[in-house]
């Protein structure tokens, strides 16, 4: 059986992790700032600039203090396997786990009685970070690009 499952193992080249990686990280970041623009065209008070200006300040503070460490490690992890690896591996089991846990947070989170005014400085500095985020992961698969084929 663990012949039959390596023999079919969507295996790839490292470097396609990371841009899946990147990838992925600009996609959900892109999603969280179209939902919070949403919500700010909806204000007519100019205050929502405060939380624009908010939001983004948050966005390179959670890249730098939380994001960073968590893409460094992925890239380690990555980098350190040798072959071609499971093109479902670009994020650990444990990964899996805490993003499905996030999602399951922003759905309660937009369901909330909480405003979504304030809601958009929180989805529009995790949105960014992510998309900060992406930035590393397809620098390191340029990187690993010109590994693999030097």
């Amino acid at each position: 059986m663990k012949e039959f499952l390596y023999k079919y193992k969507p295996g790839v080249p490292k470097y396609y992790l990371l841009i899946f990686s990147g990838i992925m990280w600009i996609a959900v970041g892109q999603f969280l700032i179209r939902l919070a623009t949403e919500w700010l065209l909806l204000e007519e008070d100019p205050i929502k600039y405060l939380f624009v200006f908010f939001g983004i300040t948050l966005g390179f503070i959670k890249y730098r203090i939380t994001f960073l460490k968590v893409i460094n490690k992925n890239i380690i992890r990555i980098e350190q396997r040798p072959g071609k690896l499971c093109a479902f591996s670009f994020l650990s089991w444990k990964n899996y786990v805490l993003v499905g846990f996030m999602m399951l947070l922003g759905i309660t989170l937009r369901h909330s009685p909480i405003p979504k005014l304030y809601l958009s400085i929180l989805y529009i500095g995790i949105g960014l970070g992510l998309i900060l985020g992406s930035i590393t992961y397809f620098k390191a698969s340029i990187k690993e690009i010109k590994a693999y084929y030097a």
